[in-house]
């Protein structure tokens, strides 16, 4: 298996051409899309394997780390635009958001889930990359980074799951739903995903074209779905995996 790294975009052209027969992407392929393959004598076999949460990441220097889903609604409208007009705030300035690429799974989620499918607004801008956005943030106390929470894995390179966000060289935000208080926002911990407490969440999907019923594909395909590699997303990643999970409070004394 090779893998091609681009943005979700890019896989999905590539998985429609047939430059590829497998992508990992945040949505299932539409009825559209699904009749394009059938076109080209293939069909769609897609699963739901894992579930991804955003981490909304400031500068170590920045004390303002509350947000609520309202306030990033009115970001990305172009509503909100200077730090003084958050209600949680200790800051003023101008406040940007940074991304990864245009073409991105971040972008079409921040789109559709937070401005109802129209284009973003306001002080917003592409880094390139995850990385780009985590060093964006590093560099500049008045910016908002978006990324995919196993990228703060990555760039710690850790190998399993981050136990504490706080070990870090930026701070992940607490994020609160709309009405909920102060006390119960959250950070993208997989508990938080788990139970529902944290708010920026997305599915993650496989998807593969390959007619062979018995090819490495295809195999990898369905180890993505069983329990062994399940276990593997819950272990070695930031991800929740699509299997259920059991959630456990434990009392530290």
């Amino acid at each position: 298996l090779l893998p091609v790294y681009c943005s979700e975009d890019s896989a999905v052209k590539l998985l429609l051409k047939d430059s590829v027969r497998m992508a990992i992407t945040t949505h299932p392929l539409n009825d559209k899309q699904k009749e394009f393959v059938g076109s080209h004598n293939l069909s769609v076999t897609q699963s739901k394997i894992a579930y991804d949460a955003f981490a909304l990441i400031v500068n170590k220097a920045n004390t303002d780390t509350v947000i609520n889903l309202d306030e990033l609604r009115a970001i990305v409208q172009g509503r909100i635009t200077d730090w003084k007009q958050l209600e949680v705030t200790h800051r003023s300035g101008k406040l940007s958001l940074v991304f990864d690429a245009s073409g991105s799974s971040t972008v079409r989620y921040m789109k559709d889930s937070l401005n109802g499918g129209k284009e973003l607004k306001g002080n917003i801008f592409a880094q390139g990359s995850n990385l780009k956005v985590i060093q964006a943030v590093k560099e500049n106390p008045n910016v908002i980074g978006v990324v995919s929470t196993d990228w703060l894995r990555q760039e710690k390179g850790d190998t399993t799951v981050i136990k504490s966000f706080q070990d870090l060289d930026v701070h992940v935000m607490l994020v609160g739903k709309v009405g909920k208080k102060a006390n119960d926002w959250q950070r993208p911990y997989q508990y938080y995903i788990a139970t529902g407490e944290y708010p920026l969440v997305r599915s993650v999907w496989a998807i593969t074209t390959d007619p062979r019923t018995r090819s490495a594909l295809k195999s990898f395909y369905f180890f993505l779905k069983d329990n062994v590699g399940q276990r593997v997303i819950c272990n070695s990643s930031q991800l929740l995996p699509r299997n259920q999970v059991q959630v456990r409070e434990v009392s530290v004394q």
